[in-house]
C-alpha cells in the first residue's frame, strides 16, 4: 500500500497503526490469502484498505469493523491483529479486550488487560501486567503511578506512597507524583501526608488548572478551608473566561471527593499523562491514553473535553461531537461541554442548532458573556455583521469590570461594524481594545490598514502596522499592511520592498498581489505590474476588488480575456523579468 497518500496525522490511530505495519512491510492481502490485484474486493485485502482508509480519515467505528474483518479471514496475520486490536481499543469496543489476550508484547494490550483486572479486583494481576510495561519513553512515566495505585487498589498504601515519594523531585514532571501521592493518601485518609503532597504540587503548577484546582479545592473544602477553597476555584477566572462558566457548578459539588477508588485513580492518571503529552503535540498517544481513562470512568468530563478539543483540531469533527454526548446535564461542566458542542454543530454547517445551543447557555448562565461572545462569532463569521453586534453587545454589558483580556470583544465587534459601514464606531472599538490590551499585531494591523485604505491618519497608520511587523515579522497579511501605508505616503520604492516580501509569504493572496501591482506601477515597473494584476484577478478575488483590477488593466491596455487562472494569458505566455 502507498501510505504516503493519507494525510499526515491519522490522528486516532495514527503512530499506533504505522508502527504496527512497521513489523512487516508487505500488506496482509500479500501475507494471507489472494492477490491484491483481484477482482473481489471484499476478501482481506479489500477489508483491509477499506479499515486503513477509514483510520485515516478518523472513523473509528469503521476501521475497526472492516480490520476485525479482515483479522476474521487471516486469523494468524500478527500484523493484522495488531491494527485490528488498535482500532477497536480507540473505537471503545469490547472485542479490544479479546483481541489483547493475544498480544503479550503490546504495551497498550498489556494497559488495556491490566485495568480490567483493576476494574475487577485483581489487583496482583494489574500489577503485574504494570510491571511488563517497558521501563522508557512514556511507559518510564506512566508505569510509577499505575504500580502505585495497584499497591492502593490491594490496600498496600505506604508501598504505594513509597514508590512515589522519591519521583516527587523530578524537576520536569515532580508535580504528577506528589499529586497522585496526595489522592492516594488522601483517600487512605492518611491527612498529614496528603497535606504535604497537595502542597507540593501546587508549587508545580504555575498556571490554572482545571482539574487540579478542582482536586484542590476539594481537599480544601474537606478540611474546613471554605475560603481558601473558592479561592482556588477563583484562579479558573484568571486563567481562561470561559472556565469562569463552570466554577458555581463546581463550587455547589466542592466537597465530593475527586477520586473515590483506586480505579478512579488509574483514570486520573491517563488524563494527567494526556495533558503532559497534549502539551507536547503528542495527540496520537494522548487520544489512546484518554480512551483508556474513559474506559475505566465513562463520565469523567475532563477526560471528554481533551479528546473533544483533540478530534476537532485533527479535522475529526463527528468524532469530537460523539465523544461529548451522553454528558449528563447537570454536570459541573455540561455548561464548557455545550460551548464546545456549539463551535463543533457550526464547523459542521448545523448554525442553526448552534445558535439555539448558545442562546439556552446564554438564558443559563445570565451573568457570563461567553455564549453571546460565542455566538456573535459565529454570525461574523456567516458575514450576518448587525446580528454580531447585537450578540457582541449582550456579551459586553455582561462584563463587570472590563480587564485587558476583554480586547478581543471590542476588537471583534468593531470589524462588524467596519464591515457594516459604521466606521466610527469601528474606530472606537479598535482604540479601546489597543487601550486595554497595546501590544496586539492584528488590531494594530487592522486599524492602520484601515487608515491606510483611507488615506487618513498616514503616519499613525504607519507607526501601529510597523509594531505590528515587529511582533509578528512572518506574517504576510501584515507585510502586506506596511508596504500599502509607505505606497500612500509616496514610496513606491520602499512599497516594492515589503510587497514582494508579502507576496512570498502569501503567494495565492489575490490582495497581496493587487497591492503589489500597484507598487510596481508607481514605480514605473508597468510589465511587471500588469503581470501581477493579471495573477491578483485569476486567484479569484472578490467581486469588487476584481471590478478593479480589471479597470486597472483596462486602463493600462491590458485584454483580461481568457483568464482562466493563467496570468501568463494574453501576453504570449512571457511573464516579465
Amino acid at each position: 500500500m502507498n501510505m504516503s497518500s493519507f494525510r499526515p496525522r491519522l490522528a486516532l490511530l495514527a503512530v499506533t497503526l504505522l508502527s504496527a505495519c512497521a513489523a512487516s512491510n508487505a500488506a496482509p492481502g500479500a501475507l494471507g490469502r489472494g492477490d491484491p490485484s483481484g477482482d473481489d474486493p471484499s476478501g482481506v485485502y479489500g477489508d483491509y484498505l477499506v479499515g486503513q482508509f477509514a483510520a485515516s480519515q478518523g472513523a473509528a467505528d469503521v476501521a475497526a469493523t472492516k480490520l476485525l474483518a479482515a483479522l476474521a479471514d487471516d486469523p494468524s496475520n500478527g500484523v493484522l491483529l495488531r491494527q485490528a486490536f488498535i482500532a477497536n481499543l480507540v473505537a471503545g469496543r469490547p472485542e479490544a479486550v479479546r483481541l489483547a489476550v493475544k498480544l503479550p508484547d503490546n504495551a497498550a494490550a498489556q494497559l488495556l488487560l491490566a485495568d480490567e483486572s483493576a476494574r475487577h479486583g485483581e489487583w496482583e494481576s494489574a500489577k503485574q501486567r504494570y510491571l511488563s510495561l517497558p521501563n522508557h519513553g512514556i511507559s518510564a512515566v506512566l508505569q510509577p503511578l499505575l504500580l502505585a495505585w495497584s499497591d492502593m487498589g490491594a490496600g498496600h498504601v505506604d508501598a504505594a506512597l513509597d514508590i512515589l515519594r522519591p519521583l516527587t523531585s523530578n524537576p520536569r514532571i515532580g508535580g504528577i507524583y506528589a499529586l497522585h501521592a496526595a489522592l492516594i493518601a488522601d483517600l487512605a485518609g492518611r491527612d498529614a501526608d496528603a497535606g504535604r503532597f497537595y502542597d507540593m504540587a501546587q508549587k508545580t503548577f504555575a498556571a490554572p488548572n482545571l482539574r487540579f484546582a478542582q482536586i484542590l479545592a476539594s481537599w480544601q473544602a474537606r478540611h474546613g478551608e471554605m475560603e481558601e477553597a473558592r479561592r482556588t476555584l477563583d484562579t479558573l477566572r484568571e486563567g481562561d473566561s470561559v472556565l469562569s462558566m463552570a466554577v458555581p457548578a463546581l463550587e455547589a459539588e466542592i466537597a465530593t471527593r475527586p477520586v473515590a477508588s483506586a480505579v478512579d485513580g488509574i483514570a486520573e492518571t491517563y488524563l494527567a499523562l494526556a495533558a503532559s503529552l497534549r502539551q507536547q503535540e503528542a495527540d496520537d498517544f494522548s487520544l489512546i491514553i484518554l480512551r483508556l481513562a474513559l474506559d475505566l470512568r465513562p463520565q469523567m468530563t475532563a477526560a471528554r473535553l481533551m479528546m473533544s478539543n483533540m478530534l476537532e483540531d485533527n479535522g475529526q469533527l463527528d468524532n469530537a461531537l460523539q465523544i461529548l454526548a451522553n454528558v449528563p446535564a447537570n454536570a459541573p461542566l455540561a455548561g464548557l461541554i455545550d460551548l464546545r458542542r456549539a463551535t463543533i454543530e457550526d464547523q459542521l454547517g448545523h448554525t442553526s442548532t448552534a445558535v439555539a445551543l448558545l442562546e439556552n447557555l446564554a438564558k443559563q448562565f445570565p451573568d457570563r458573556p461567553e455564549p453571546l461572545a460565542q455566538l456573535g462569532d459565529i454570525y461574523r463569521g456567516k458575514s450576518e455583521f448587525n446580528k454580531a453586534i447585537t450578540a457582541y453587545d449582550g456579551a459586553l454589558a455582561r462584563v463587570q469590570d472590563v480587564t485587558a483580556r476583554d480586547w478581543v470583544l471590542f476588537y471583534a465587534r468593531g470589524i462588524c461594524y467596519d464591515r457594516a459601514h459604521q466606521w466610527p464606531k469601528a474606530q472606537a472599538d479598535f482604540e479601546h481594545a489597543l487601550q486595554l490590551s497595546p501590544d496586539q499585531p492584528y488590531v494594530l494591523n487592522y486599524l492602520g490598514y484601515s487608515w491606510a485604505e483611507q488615506g487618513t491618519h498616514l503616519a499613525e497608520a504607519r507607526k501601529l502596522i510597523e509594531k505590528a511587523v515587529a511582533l509578528k515579522p512572518n506574517d504576510g497579511a501584515i507585510i502586506d499592511s506596511l508596504g500599502w501605508v509607505l505606497l500612500r505616503q509616496g514610496d513606491p520604492s520602499g512599497a516594492v520592498h515589503w510587497l514582494e516580501r508579502a507576496v512570498e509569504m502569501e503567494p495565492e493572496d489575490p490582495t497581496i498581489n493587487g497591492h503589489f501591482g500597484d507598487a510596481l506601477w508607481a514605480a514605473g515597473r508597468k510589465l511587471e505590474a500588469t503581470y501581477q494584476w493579471r495573477l491578483a484577478l485569476a486567484l479569484k478575488p472578490e467581486p469588487d476588488e476584481a471590478v478593479k483590477l480589471e479597470a486597472k488593466l483596462k486602463q493600462a491596455g491590458v485584454s483580461t480575456a481568457g483568464l482562466a487562472g493563467d496570468p501568463t494569458s494574453g501576453t504570449n505566455g512571457a511573464a516579465p523579468h
